[in-house]
This record gives structure tokens, sequence and C-alpha cells, in this order.
């Protein structure tokens, strides 16, 4: 059964496939320094590499965009942004999986009455703008320098066009991993908390569950890649501007090198080293970022006469189009779901500001919302509304959205040795959450902090931008811990009832 709703999260990766290669080799196809079966090949290897090596980074930022928890909900909301993206692909519109299925999953929030993370969501939209301008500007330096340099370096003709082939494929290798690190989070990233695979063992190679999920993904892009490509290859790689070979080179090179710097945790660590402030990981458009590029390309080689504007324009009209398609049609979709063919596409998380809640309110607050002390609200919109009207500060509102919401929580040791993986967690944490056995929690705030004083591997480290990677892969973990002892999913997946 599974498989069935995992299907969809298979055709985005598919739309993704075929649409985003053209980000990767279209260039190179483009000028015919490439033919379109050996870029498949090396195209598919690395995607996949990069999925499972380097994905889970651009993949947390999304996962706090919406908290899709059922498995009809993330069958849905990746089938909108799927068909979004298979039918700009078919007017062969080079346009943003990321867009497609950000769109949906505020569309799943809208529906449910969830929250959205108002800042996840403006992280991710600043580089709808930010990441196609940084690419142009790379292109621009990038194809400057290399003609300074061959003006001053005598190179034969036939060696240049050896050089560029051979360029040409190991850039396009190094944009084939960064796009499957990027953009695996738009394929599987709404699958991650409902997901059925466990960690396996390759030998010396070990792999988690998630990246076990992103390998299937992976694969799915890789099909995308060798069965549906083409068209938008031939949109990116010769109408928009004509490209020689040496800059079909600095185009895919500009494009990877924002897909790269947006998902690598490595780099991340090493700006944080060195004191830099590092950009968030977040999955971008690889569409924009090649399309900025090629734009990049043509003021440096010509002006703004040498752009195809109005291919430009219909590619900007379809950047605009995707999000707001994808939400829309995921509304409507995730109501026929619910409604006509009763499948659950969430699962409702209620809001109240319970005794336990309430001891932890800043003593600023305590006075303003005693009048909602034990109610209990349906979801976290009613919640706001309610805030709203008690003249709580905006502020305010998501620290006591966090601390209300109920999750009901509980900790079986049978269950931590079974579903918790020692390679990961290591077994002074899962030793911490078995002392935890038997009691139920009503928020996930209270798990953290008991098992914050058991032991101090399960403490989150505050002060100082170093911490920040540690921090980020604590919060995996939690939001493990979180999945793993949801009551509802002991009772679907274990059969246990705790009283």
């Amino acid at each position: 059964m599974i498989w069935i709703f995992l299907s969809s999260g298979l055709f985005l990766g598919w739309s993704l496939g075929a649409n985003d290669a053209a980000n990767i080799f279209g260039t190179a196809i483009g000028t015919k320094m490439l033919r379109f079966r050996t870029a498949a090949i090396f195209g598919s290897i690395f995607v996949i590499l990069g999925a499972v090596i380097s994905g889970s980074g651009a993949a947390h930022t999304l996962g706090k965009l919406g908290d899709i928890n059922a498995v009809g909900g993330a069958f849905t909301v990746a089938l909108a942004a799927g068909a979004t993206v298979s039918w700009m692909a078919k007017l062969g519109l080079p346009v943003s999986t990321t867009q497609a299925i950000v769109g949906s999953i505020v569309g799943w929030d809208l529906f449910t009455g969830s929250r959205i993370d108002t800042v996840s969501l403006t992280k991710i939209v600043s580089t709808w703008f930010f990441s196609p301008l940084l690419a142009g500007i790379f292109a621009f330096i990038l194809f400057n320098i290399l003609k300074f340099y061959l003006k001053r370096v005598k190179i034969h003709l036939l060696q240049i066009d050896n050089f560029t082939r051979i360029g040409l494929l190991l850039i396009g290798i190094f944009g084939a991993y960064s796009l499957g690190a990027n953009n695996i989070a738009n394929v599987m990233g709404v699958f991650m908390g409902s997901n059925p695979f466990k960690g396996l063992s390759l030998g010396f190679f070990y792999l988690n569950d998630i990246q076990v999920l992103f390998m299937v993904g992976g694969f799915a892009i890789a099909l995308g890649i060798f069965t549906y490509s083409y068209k938008v290859i031939t949109t990116v790689g010769r109408e928009l501007h004509k490209l020689s070979p040496l800059a079909a080179l600095v185009v895919v090179l500009a494009e990877s090198l924002v897909l790269f710097i947006f998902a690598s945790q490595s780099l991340e660590r090493f700006l944080i080293s060195m004191g830099i402030p590092p950009l968030p990981l977040v999955p971008v458009s690889s569409s924009q970022a090649v399309v900025g590029a090629i734009v990049g390309i043509g003021i440096a080689r010509g002006g703004a006469r040498a752009i195809n504007f109005k291919k430009l324009y219909k590619i900007v009209i379809g950047w605009f189009l995707t999000p707001l398609s994808s939400g829309i049609l995921s509304f409507i979709l995730l109501f026929f779901m619910q409604n006509v063919f009763q499948i659950s596409t969430y699962r409702p998380i209620k809001y109240a500001i319970t005794e336990y809640a309430y001891r932890d309110v800043p003593p600023t607050l305590k006075q303003a919302i005693e009048p909602i002390k034990g109610e209990v609200f349906a979801n976290a919109r009613e919640f706001k509304e309610k805030l709203s009207e008690l003249g709580i500060k905006r502020e305010d509102t998501g620290y006591l959205l966090s601390l209300a919401r109920i999750d009901s929580i509980y900790i079986d040791s049978m269950i931590a040795n079974k579903e918790l993986d020692q390679k990961w967690f290591g077994k002074k944490r899962i030793e911490a959450v078995k002392q935890l056995h038997g009691r139920m929690f009503v928020h996930k705030w209270q798990v953290v902090k008991e098992l914050s004083k058991i032991s101090d591997e399960w403490k989150f480290r505050s002060g100082d931008r170093r911490y920040r990677v540690y921090n980020r892969e604590l919060q995996k973990m939690y939001d493990t811990i979180f999945h793993v002892f949801s009551i509802q999913n002991i009772r679907e997946k274990f059969k246990i009832s705790p009283e």
C-alpha cells in the first residue's frame, strides 16, 4: 500500500528529472558538445549520489514549512506538484520544482488550518529572486575571466574544443550531484514524516532510513532524465540565448555553484569556522539559476540586445504560475481525497494551554492568556485567531504555538530497541530515551526537557554559530523520536494502546 502513496513522489521525481536535466546538460547538448545519451548516463548516476550523500541539508528547511503527518496528504501534495511541473515541461518551459512543491505544501497548510512557518517560507522565497541573480553574477564574472585568460594564452582551437568537451562533462557531473543534493527535498521531503524504509547496510557503507528514501527518489529523477527531458533541454540549450561551447561551460558551472552553496553542509561548516555567516540550506530552483546564468552570459557577450526577451518573458510567467497553480491544485485534490475518497490527508493537531504549558508561559503573558487556559483549539489557525483577539503580539504568537501544540507521545523501551538506529543516535542517547519508558507526554517540548536532564547528549548548544550544524542534526533526531513514539503511529504500526 505504501508504494501506491509513494507513487506521487516518484512521479514528482520523474517530472524533476524530465524538467531539470536541461539545467545540468542542456547547454552542452544544445551546443552539440555532448550526446544526449552520454549526458543522461552521467547525470543519472551523480544525481542519485548527490541525493543520498548530501540531500538532508535542504530537506530540513523544507520540512519546517509544512508538517505533513499523514501519508495520504504527502501523496496528494506530491501529486499536485508533479502534475504542475509535468504540465510546464510539456509546454517546454524550465519551471521550478521547488516552487511547485512549496506551493503544494502551502496549499496543504491552508486546507488543514496548520501553521505556516513564515521564517522558512521567507528563506525559500527569497532564493527565488536571489539564486538567478547570483547565478547571473557568477556567469558574468567567470565568462570575463575565461575570455581574459584565453586572450593571453595561445591554445589551438582543437585543444580548446577538447578541453571544453571534457569541462562540460565534469562540470555537468558536479551539477548533477548538486541537483540531487539540493532538489531531492522537493521530491521526497514530504514523505519524511511517514517514511516506510529502514536503514540499509551496503558492505562498508550504511544508509539511514532517510538516505534510503532519498535513494528511491534519486532513481525516479534518473528515469525522468532518460525518458522525457529532451524538449526542455532544447529550450534552455538553444532558444533563450545562442551559446558557444565555452559559454555553455560557464553557464553550467555558475548554476552548479549556486545549487551547491545552498545544499552543502560541509561548506556551511567551513564558513562558520571562518566566522563567515553561511547562506541558508534550502532547496533552490535549478531552472531559475541556469536561466539567470544564461542571462549573465548574454549581458557579458553583447548586452541586453543579446537576450531573447520574448522567451525569457514566457519563462518568468511560468515561474509565477507554478506555485499558484500547484497550491490551488493541492487544495482542491486534498478536498476530494478527504471528503470524496475518504482518505485521511492529515492528522488533526490540537492546541491548548494545558497546566504543563501554563507553567512555562512567561509572567508577562500569563494574565493575557488566563481566559483560554485549558481550552482546546482544533488547529493552529483557530488558536492564532484567539491569541489575536486577546491582544497577543505577533512576536509572542510563535512561541505560544510551539508551547501549546498537543502531540501525545508515549515512550516504550521495546520500540526504542527496534526503531532507533544505534549507528545514528549512539548508545548513550538511546539509553537516555529508554529511561523514560512508560511515560506519556502531552507536548514535544516536555520530551526535550526530560531528555536534556538525563543526558548532555540530548542538549542543544547555544550562544555560538559554530553549533548550528550540531543543533540541526540533533533536531532531526528529536523529530524521529516524536514520529516513532507518537501515540497515533504506535497504534497504527505496533497495535499498542498505551493506557
